[in-house]
């Protein structure tokens, strides 16, 4: 739980740093890479972590202007890139100018009960890593490039 502004945003940094590097991995003619057949593809992974911060930002009171995120999953690595880079910019921006340490501990109704803003906002955080781990695996398997985000890829070494 963040009881810091000034520390959701530094770990916000970082974590999109590394959410864009597995982004700018992403091309047009992968987006459709599943583990198997019905699963989640890159194309909606990525499209997932471009818009689902808009969702979390809201939760805890904070309001983002990131245009039309309820569309269907872009045939455009590129357009999914730019719209997570605005939503991530929009999210320090707007986290900054909203809220206050005390307004961290403050608890609003989610995901089914009562949780702290500065909970819900390292539930943002985990989320994006655990998807982002999703895609790293997607990527290898398509033959595209690993970015090492957490480390060094076995590529990097």
């Amino acid at each position: 739980m963040y009881r810091t502004v000034e520390d959701f945003v530094n770990d916000w940094d970082h974590a999109a740093n590394g959410t864009i590097a597995v982004l700018e991995s992403l091309t047009d003619d992968k987006l459709n890479q599943a583990i198997v057949e019905g699963h989640s593809t890159l194309g909606w992974l990525g499209w997932h972590l471009a818009t689902s911060p808009v969702f979390f930002a809201g939760l805890v009171g904070v309001e983002i202007d990131a245009g039309e995120t309820k569309n269907a999953t872009p045939e455009k690595a590129n357009e999914i890139v730019q719209t997570y880079k605005k939503v991530a910019t929009a999210v320090k921006v707007q986290v900054e100018k909203t809220l206050t340490n005390e307004k961290l501990e403050e608890h609003v109704n989610a995901m089914g009960g009562s949780v702290a803003r500065g909970a819900l906002l390292r539930t943002l955080i985990d989320h994006q890593t655990h998807h982002r781990g999703q895609m790293t695996v997607l990527l290898r398997q398509a033959g595209l490039r690993v970015p090492g985000v957490m480390g060094p890829t076995k590529e990097e070494q």
